[in-house]
């Protein structure tokens, strides 16, 4: 398992994109155990965080998360801008395939000057946390009309130990096909790497969008806490 400032080697472009268009998402190791308990335990020091949402509250499902705010934390903030690059390099392949012209700039730097310069400067990771009984339902995480289409999830507890169920899951809505389900059973410290809205599929006509949502299925026991990378701000 790899710690948190060597987060790049396994996250070379070409292995994602082919992960994501045979699959709809990517895993990767990513943080040690004692990275993610450490990012686990910010959780309760509310200095760190702009904004606590309670999901009942919004009938979003059963938890809480925080979104971090500026400056993030060093291991969220180095996450971040090493991650960038390699999904911005499937991003642009992306837009290619869809007939978009406009590229997505080389650093998370230069991206998040676009996002400020439109009005987008809150920062979007986020802590979740989840007891017995907590779910999240299908969503897409848009916070502005600046979408960065790849977002990464980080599991900081431990299945079977910190506790049971609360898989994240995805469905892909295809055009004129009934929609796919897709169950992702991380490890403590993996990494799932997911679109944010839809994704490119190929078809015999040439490319097209699949839509996707993601979410958590329902925590049996315990606590589970994960880490969301989300590369655009809101607005």
């Amino acid at each position: 398992m790899q710690d948190f400032d060597r987060p790049t080697e396994t996250f070379d472009a070409g292995g994602l994109a082919d992960d994501l268009a045979a699959q709809g998402y990517a895993t990767r190791p990513l943080l040690a155990a004692g990275a993610c308990r450490a990012l686990a335990a910010l959780y309760d020091d509310d200095a760190r965080f702009r904004k606590r949402v309670v999901m009942e509250q919004h009938a979003y499902g059963a938890g809480e998360y925080k979104y971090f705010g500026y400056a993030l934390p060093d291991t969220v903030a180095a996450l971040r801008a090493a991650l960038y690059p390699p999904l911005a390099a499937v991003a642009n392949e992306w837009r290619g395939m869809l007939g978009q012209a406009e590229r997505f700039p080389d650093s998370l730097e230069q991206f998040l000057a676009v996002c400020h310069a439109a009005g987008q400067t809150r920062p979007t990771p986020l802590l979740l946390r989840y007891g017995a009984g907590g779910f999240n339902c299908l969503h897409q995480d848009i916070y502005g009309e600046l979408v960065f289409p790849l977002q990464v999830t980080v599991l900081l507890s431990e299945p079977g130990a910190d506790f049971s169920g609360g898989e994240f899951i995805m469905v892909e809505q295809r055009p004129r096909a009934q929609s796919r389900p897709m169950v992702v059973a991380l490890r403590q410290g993996e990494a799932v790497i997911f679109p944010v809205h839809h994704r490119p599929g190929v078809g015999v006509r040439g490319p097209y969008r699949l839509t996707m949502r993601h979410g958590v299925s329902r925590v049996h026991s315990g606590r589970r806490h994960t880490l969301g990378l989300i590369f655009h701000d809101a607005a």
